[in-house]
């Protein structure tokens, strides 16, 4: 995995990161965004696009946010997504890794 997506961009999902992405592969779940860890060319575009700073490279994770690295790679496992090459045709999924969906932010 090259890039992550972590807790602060749970409940906001600022769509600027997708924008930037060149190759898609950042995917929209209910409460947040997942970037797939195979699709990502690590060309980092997405990260200063993001006005929150919810992402990250993956050896620049903040500690407390650590569980997110599975949590992307997981997301598209649990979801049955696979990797379709491109989120663009997905749409949003409205489903969540089960962490994040239980997960409390306050």
């Amino acid at each position: 995995m090259t890039y992550v997506i972590a807790e602060p961009c749970m409940d906001v999902k600022d769509t600027a990161c997708v924008q930037e992405c060149p190759v898609d592969c950042i995917y929209e779940g209910d409460r947040m965004l997942y970037i797939h860890p195979t699709e990502c060319i690590d060309c980092a575009a997405c990260e200063p696009a993001c006005p929150v700073e919810a992402i990250f490279y993956a050896d620049d994770v903040p500690p407390e946010w650590n569980e997110f690295t599975a949590v992307n790679a997981e997301y598209f496992e649990q979801t049955g997504l696979g990797s379709p090459g491109g989120a663009g045709p997905v749409g949003a999924s409205q489903v969540d890794h089960p962490k994040v969906a239980a997960y409390d932010i306050s």
